[in-house]
């Protein structure tokens, strides 16, 4: 089960209208009848002619929810409004990102538009179609400052409702804290005009028709309301328009992190085709583990994700690790770069090498040293863990995790499986990964048996690891592994070293490299 931010989207899929519409005060809801039209191509210039520059839009295709699952062939609806009298029109990225088509409801006619998307950013969880036909009456841009008590109203068409609908409020907050779990915007507007499901990529207007900004969440519970700043939108819709993403991949998707802390991620539920996505081989249902050797959606939210793609360009090759949920396969690969494959699994590889067959962990837990430097994934059977610091003598030379059932057997038998996990720059300051290996060969070539060194890397690791076999009486099997960082290669060396009898502490092997990392400063 993963856990999700509080904060819904304001316009969740509804499959065949059966939603019943949220009671709403009727002191704030507005029914807006008959409203002036205004001249071809022209601009909205008052609250009744907003009507005719919003539109509903329902993006048909298939998805896959991270609490639901895969539906298919499931029509969703948001809203949008118009920009331009050829049919320019925003949404949010949510709405339309994956969908394999669009149908636009235009206010006075009863047959659907088609509709093309010209741009997208799930960073913004903006996006710009273009509609077909051209004189539409559009929207202009409120241009002057926003400040709590400013008078704002929201259009749209809440939980897919084909009918209009106008709610008023005020501004409560101008610059609200803009990172969540589907969108990463340094801040964004509050408001108490409600918004709901279907409400998404409708504009918050002022009371001459202007846009204030594009809804896109909303909380039911503390009745909250947020809406992405026009003035900061206005230069990624302009890029949008001209056919660009902008701080994309080409994805519908928002974090996740799983109860237990062991995952987490951006989930994927649908791709843009012909995307830097789609071309990795990213699919629906996959959760986007790690990029350039950062783990993902820890704090719930997209900013990680995103401050990556700011930091670099559209065309740069980023190397980036899935968990493919549905089969819970491992791949790694590029944007822009090399396909996603199946990463290198140990417990395949070295399955024949253990001398007790099957079994596994059911659950895994995310553990720090004590010093919130380093962190890695173990099975929670695991329950005796040491943080205390990495010595050499009595000096202290870095970070260290040692986990087990019974830490002190782990230590002194080859009979516990467990770990040990440490890093130090004191080391990295003497030798490399190969010398560090060798020295921790002479402490097992007695008692073991040597079956090999092996290269390891991952996006974020490269180094060798020796593989010891028969290790004592219970034959147990030994992985040690030393590995220098692939950014500031001297910075540290890591060291892993995983005791195993049986095919679950394989698994839990896997796991465990999947997840080892520095996120904090070493002592």
């Amino acid at each position: 089960m993963f856990v999700i931010a509080s904060l819904t989207l304001s316009c969740g899929f509804s499959i065949g209208g059966e939603k019943e519409p949220t009671e709403v005060a009727s002191q704030d809801t507005l029914q807006v009848a008959s409203p002036e039209i205004p001249s071809k191509s022209g601009m909205v210039t008052s609250l009744e002619g907003v009507k005719t520059a919003t539109v509903q839009i329902e993006a048909q295709g298939s998805f896959v929810d991270p609490q639901l699952g895969s539906v298919y062939n499931v029509a969703g609806r948001g809203t949008g409004f118009i920009i331009d009298p050829s049919g320019i029109a925003v949404t949010n990225n949510h709405v339309v990102t994956g969908a394999a088509l669009l149908k636009v409801w235009v206010a006075g006619e009863s047959q659907p538009r088609n509709a093309r998307v010209l741009g997208v950013s799930e960073c913004w969880d903006l996006a710009v179609i273009d509609i077909d036909g051209d004189g539409y009456p559009y929207m202009g841009y409120f241009e002057g400052g926003i400040s709590p008590g400013m008078e704002v109203y929201a259009a749209g068409f809440p939980l897919g409702d084909p009918e209009y609908t106008l709610t008023k409020g005020i501004v409560s907050k101008a610059q609200a804290n803009g990172e969540s779990s589907w969108a990463s915007i340094d801040a964004v507007i509050e408001h108490d005009a409600r918004i709901r499901g279907g409400n998404s990529g409708g504009p918050l207007i002022t009371p001459d028709g202007k846009v204030v900004g594009v809804n896109y969440a909303g909380n039911d519970i503390f009745d909250q309301n947020f809406a992405i700043s026009a003035q900061n939108a206005i230069p990624v819709i302009e890029k949008m328009r001209l056919g660009e993403d902008y701080e994309s991949i080409g994805i519908n998707g928002q974090a996740v992190v799983s109860e237990d802390g062991s995952i987490s991620g951006v989930w994927v539920s649908s791709v843009k085709s012909g995307s830097p996505a789609d071309k990795s081989g990213l699919q629906g249902g996959d959760i986007l583990t790690m990029m350039e050797g950062l783990v993902l959606g820890l704090d719930g939210t997209m900013a990680d994700y995103c401050d990556i793609l700011r930091t670099r360009n559209p065309q740069d090759t980023i190397a980036i690790e899935v968990l493919r949920f549905g089969t819970q396969e491992y791949l790694t690969g590029q944007l822009n770069g090399n396909k996603l494959e199946t990463k290198f699994s140990f417990a395949q590889q070295f399955e024949d090498e253990v001398v007790n067959e099957g079994g596994s962990y059911s659950e895994f837990m995310t553990v720090t040293d004590d010093y919130g430097a380093i962190q890695v994934s173990i099975p929670t059977a695991w329950g005796e863990v040491s943080g205390e610091p990495w010595y050499d003598g009595s000096d202290i030379i870095g970070s260290s995790i040692v986990a087990a059932a019974n830490i002190d057997a782990f230590y002194n038998s080859y009979d516990e499986p467990g770990l040990f996990f440490g890093v130090s720059n004191e080391v990295a300051r003497l030798a490399g990964y190969i010398q560090l290996l060798d020295v921790y060969r002479e402490s097992f070539i007695g008692d073991c048996t040597l079956d090999g060194r092996y290269p390891y890397e991952d996006s974020g690791f490269l180094g060798s690891y020796d593989v010891f076999t028969n290790c004592g009486n219970s034959r147990s099997t030994i992985i040690v592994l030393a590995a220098r960082p692939q950014v500031n290669q001297t910075s540290f060396l890591a060291t892993v070293m995983v005791q195993i009898l049986s095919e679950a502490d394989l698994i839990a092997l896997d796991e465990i490299l999947r997840t080892f990392d520095v996120v904090g400063t070493l002592p």
